[in-house]
């Protein structure tokens, strides 16, 4: 028997993960709480108490920090639903042992989402839904999706799912990462340019990048004003890849033509401009909440949280800290 903590929202939405982690001695910790809301608010304090006598975690940005882990003297795995594990202090986790695995199951979700804001925002159908529910039987010219150049931010499986679907949009694809899959490129017709260049060239970007020191704000004011008036910003990977009150005034000032947000600096979403902007499609970081992907990235979750508890070792795609093995 083992004792598990599942933070991460809607996990139960398809029971088949829940019933893997069952049938093999999981017994969940606090199934009272309510996680609708996320986990990202939680204090360390809070974690800390909710952690005392787990042997495993399944989390989405629940904050796992050094003194987080110390108070948790039992857990022997971290699992993230999901693949963005910058809530979790990986090297406290290392030093203490535990293996850090992510869950990537929802990488189709999260690109089929990116082409909906993308073409809810251009083709601007949240105002043409307000504006029929309000009685107004008017037109707003917008702008076709079909060829046009889309900037990729980060070419790691969600990105080349985006970038594979724009094909059949026949967009015109430019990508940047520090790793290059020369390889894909070449297979779906990607260019790899470096991000200035990119940003001075889409007509749409979409980040895809992991939340890093070296990436918080890689779309500063700076950047932003590289962006063609005309073009549109969507961010389904996190808050702070981008300078929020620089996009407000970017958006305000007619220097970018819209965005649409799933994540934001702070969630659940504080009293913000980005509300009062009509240029903006805003959502409650659900990119990844369709059943399937939830089915997915749950059993990738439950499935390494077994493995781990079993001795093994987890697949080397998934496991973050593969030097905790050595």
């Amino acid at each position: 028997m083992f004792h598990v903590l599942i933070t991460a929202r809607a996990f139960a939405v398809d029971p088949e993960p829940l019933e893997v982690l069952r049938r093999h001695g999981g017994v969940l910790l606090h199934p009272e709480r309510d996680w609708s809301q996320g986990d990202a608010t939680v204090s360390e304090a809070e974690a800390g108490q909710l952690l005392r006598d787990a042997d495993a975690a399944i989390v989405s940005a629940l904050p796992l920090t050094a003194a987080v882990l110390a108070a948790a003297p039992r857990l022997k795995v971290i699992a993230i639903r999901g693949v963005g594990y910058d809530s979790v202090d990986v090297a406290a986790a290392t030093a203490r042992g535990i293996p850090v695995v992510v869950a990537p199951g929802f990488t189709e979700s999260v690109a089929d989402y990116v082409f909906a804001l993308m073409l809810a925002v251009m083709r601007r159908v949240v105002e043409a839904d307000r504006l029929v529910r309000q009685g107004r039987w008017e037109v707003r010219v917008s702008t076709d999706v079909w060829r046009k150049t889309l900037g990729i931010v980060g070419l790691g499986r969600i990105g080349k799912a985006v970038a594979r679907r724009a094909r059949g949009f026949e967009m015109r694809v430019l990508a940047t990462d520090v790793v290059q899959d020369a390889a894909f490129a070449a297979q779906y017709g990607v260019t790899y340019v470096p991000l200035d260049e990119l940003l001075q060239q889409a007509d749409i970007v979409s980040l895809h990048a992991p939340l890093t020191p070296q990436t918080r704000h890689l779309l500063d004011a700076r950047a932003l004003r590289l962006l063609k008036p005309t073009a549109v910003l969507i961010n389904t990977a996190r808050g702070d890849l981008v300078d929020e009150a620089a996009l407000v005034a970017a958006l305000r000032e007619g220097r970018l033509s819209g965005a649409a947000l799933d994540v934001f600096h702070h969630e659940p979403l504080p009293a913000s401009p980005l509300r009062e902007l009509d240029n903006v499609i805003l959502s409650p970081h659900l990119a990844a909440y369709s059943r399937e992907g939830l089915r997915a990235a749950g059993l990738l979750a439950a499935q390494a949280v077994v493995t781990v508890l079993a001795g093994r070792r987890p697949a080397a795609e998934v496991l973050v800290n593969p030097q905790v093995y050595q």
